[in-house]
């Protein structure tokens, strides 16, 4: 049991010298706590360890009376009271025998106890120091217009109310004040937001940076104005996609205008298609091989290709001889923009988007092929499908039946393309068809 009390520290004063000027006072609790009385009368604890021949003093903190500073602020911030005791700066006498007893045995251990007082001060990074690292190591599982767009957007929205604090100080209300400004006026963009920060500060949990649960998303609902009701992707309606098409391909021959209208074929994503190579397509199997690399689930995927679509890449690029590389080449030989596909719609006089092309292929598999299986159309579409357990044992990816579908499409949407119009395009032999 320690020798001071906390009456005796409440009324602790300096000393006097010589002269009756204020001096520096030093109270002893024992096993090395001591308690400085400053002259100015600020209190503040030391611990005295002995280390080999000689002594060494470490600072641990001023005094704080009974706890009375935490209990200032834990009704308001449960958070701050919470605070690991290596990190306080401000300690009652019980606090300040726990910390010195924790730091004697790290030297007993041969440890540097001034090392490990400092260690989770220095530890814990700033939510954009952590954003920073959270990008880092978890880039690699995304495409590249995810990674950009996880920086360029936290930067933007995130960083300016969030930026400097400690990770381990984030709580829901923090995150609300980041949120608001955008929560309304930028709903979509609001939302991953929030999603974004909830990675970061889970990456952060994970490596130790903080021990509080993640803001729940409950709470930061609760303390946001309610969005307004939005809607899905705007989507062509299929029945109209076949006219669509056939204006479309009545105009120039572009690579934004084929490689939008090789999306509405393979209800493939804008960037896949954008990044498609002549290496990744087998024109006598009909089969578009895209890798993992370029897939939203980072899962390689086989496209069936209709006759349509077949028809469309030899209506682009008829010379066999020069189809190498990028199928749709931008300026210069590079990927095209999605800003390039979504030009060429506009252009149409339409105001869908590209993914919507997606939806309406969904809808058309639906209304127009119902004895195909919906999982089957989920499969064309390159979506997980079923559950985990369902997923291990499903061996086949149904790519007869995807075929079927896709051909149905194809003839749906681009009859002139599939031989069944007057307008015929010459194909390659497809074996297995």
């Amino acid at each position: 049991m320690g020798k001071l009390t906390t009456a005796r520290i409440k009324d602790a004063k300096p000393g006097t010298n010589a002269k009756g000027e204020p001096c520096k006072r030093v109270l002893v609790d024992g096993q090395g706590l001591l308690l400085v009385v400053a002259p100015s009368g600020a209190r503040n604890w030391v611990l005295r360890v002995q280390e080999g021949k000689g002594r060494r003093d470490i600072g641990l903190g001023a005094l704080d009376l009974e706890g009375a500073g935490r209990k200032a602020f834990a009704a308001d911030d449960k958070r701050l009271a919470d605070t690991p005791l290596m990190l306080r700066k401000s300690l009652s006498l019980h606090e300040a025998r726990e910390k010195a007893a924790a730091l004697r045995k790290l030297t007993k251990a041969g440890a540097d106890p001034v090392a490990e007082r400092d260690r989770q001060r220095v530890a814990v990074p700033t939510f954009a120091e952590a954003a920073r690292d959270a990008h880092k190591e978890l880039s690699a599982g995304w495409g590249t217009k995810t990674a950009k767009a996880f920086m360029a957007s936290l930067t933007e929205h995130a960083f300016p109310k969030l930026g400097t604090m400690k990770v381990n100080a984030i709580g829901s209300a923090d995150v609300i004040t980041a949120l608001a400004p955008i929560w309304t006026d930028k709903p979509v963009m609001a939302r991953k937001i929030r999603t974004r920060i909830g990675q970061v500060l889970a990456f952060a949990k994970a490596r130790g940076w903080r021990t509080d649960a993640l803001p729940d998303i409950r709470e930061l609902r609760s303390g946001l104005s309610k969005q307004a009701r939005g809607g899905n992707l705007a989507a062509m309606p299929f029945a109209e996609v076949p006219a669509f098409v056939a204006a479309e391909l009545g105009k120039g021959t572009s690579a934004s205008r084929f490689a939008m209208l090789f999306v509405i074929l393979t209800a493939a994503r804008s960037g896949e298609v954008r990044q498609a190579t002549w290496e990744q397509v087998d024109i006598d199997a009909a089969t578009w091989t895209r890798p993992a690399t370029v897939m939203k689930m980072r899962e390689g995927h086989v496209v069936t290709l209709s006759a349509a679509a077949i028809a469309l890449l030899v209506r682009f690029q008829p010379d066999e001889s020069q189809r190498k590389g990028l199928i749709f080449p931008g300026a210069q030989g590079k990927t095209l923009s999605d800003m390039s596909l979504t030009k060429a719609i506009r252009t149409a006089g339409r105001v869908e988007t590209i993914h919507g092309f997606r939806s309406a292929f969904r809808d058309f598999a639906a209304e127009r092929c119902p004895t195909i299986p919906a999982m089957v159309a989920e499969m064309a579409l390159a979506h997980r499908v079923g559950t985990a357990t369902e997923q291990a044992y499903l061996r086949s990816d149904m790519r007869d039946m995807r075929r079927a579908l896709m051909d149905n499409w194809g003839r749906f949407v681009a009859p002139s393309l599939s031989g069944t119009a007057g307008n015929v395009v010459p194909l390659h032999k497809v074996s297995g068809d």
